[in-house]
C-alpha cells in the first residue's frame, strides 16, 4: 500500500469588486491591482498541478454589523460581493461565502480542507492585516503548513500590511514568500 500524498490548496481572499475596483465601496487603493497578475499566475498555476483553489467571498446581509466599523460593502448578491472577472472560479471550484474576517467562522472552510485531503495552504487576496492574517490564524490553528506571497496580497494600509506579513510569519508559522 502507497503512502496517500496530502494536496495543496490556494485560498483566494476576498478579490471581489468592492475592494478591487475603483467604483468599489471599499477600494483597497493602488497597490490592489499589482497582485492580479500575480494571483492570476498562482491560480493557473495551482490548477495545472491538480491542486484545490478556494475562493472566500464577503457576503453581508444587508444590516451586518460589521457596517458599524466599515462602510456597507459586499453586500451577498450585489456586484460588490462579486469575484473579480480576470479571476473569476471554474465549475466546481469551491466558492465560500463569509460575514467575518476569518475564512473559518461560520463556513464550511474547515470540510473543505478535510474533504479535499488538503496537507498544505497557500493564502493571497486582501486585506493583509484582516481577512487574510485572521483567516491564516485559523489555520495556524489547526496545524496547517502556510506560505503567503508577499506579491499576492494587499491591504489598504502599507503598515498595516507588513505588520501583518510579519505577525503571520512570527506568531503563526507561516512563510513568507
Amino acid at each position: 500500500m502507497g503512502v496517500t500524498m496530502k494536496k495543496k490548496a490556494l485560498i483566494i481572499s476576498d478579490m471581489l469588486n468592492d475592494f478591487i475596483d475603483e467604483n468599489g465601496a471599499l477600494y483597497c487603493g493602488e497597490s490592489v491591482h499589482a497582485i492580479v497578475p500575480f494571483i492570476r499566475e498562482r491560480i493557473d498555476r495551482y490548477r495545472r498541478q491538480g491542486a484545490v483553489v478556494i475562493y472566500l467571498r464577503d457576503a453581508h446581509d444587508a444590516h451586518d454589523k460589521e457596517f458599524e466599523k466599515f462602510p456597507p460593502h459586499c453586500v451577498a448578491g450585489t456586484w460588490g460581493s462579486e469575484i473579480i472577472s480576470a479571476l473569476a472560479p471554474l465549475a466546481g471550484e469551491p466558492v465560500v461565502n463569509k460575514n467575518r474576517y476569518s475564512g473559518f467562522y461560520g463556513t464550511d472552510l474547515e470540510k473543505i480542507l478535510l474533504e479535499n485531503e488538503i496537507g498544505a495552504v497557500e493564502v493571497v487576496g486582501v486585506c493583509t492585516s484582516i481577512c487574510v492574517m485572521d483567516t491564516v490564524a485559523g489555520l495556524a490553528n489547526r496545524d496547517y503548513p502556510i506560505s503567503v506571497p508577499a506579491k499576492g496580497v494587499a491591504d489598504f494600509d502599507a503598515e498595516f500590511h507588513d505588520f501583518a506579513l510579519k505577525r503571520m510569519a512570527q506568531l503563526y508559522g507561516a512563510r513568507i514568500i
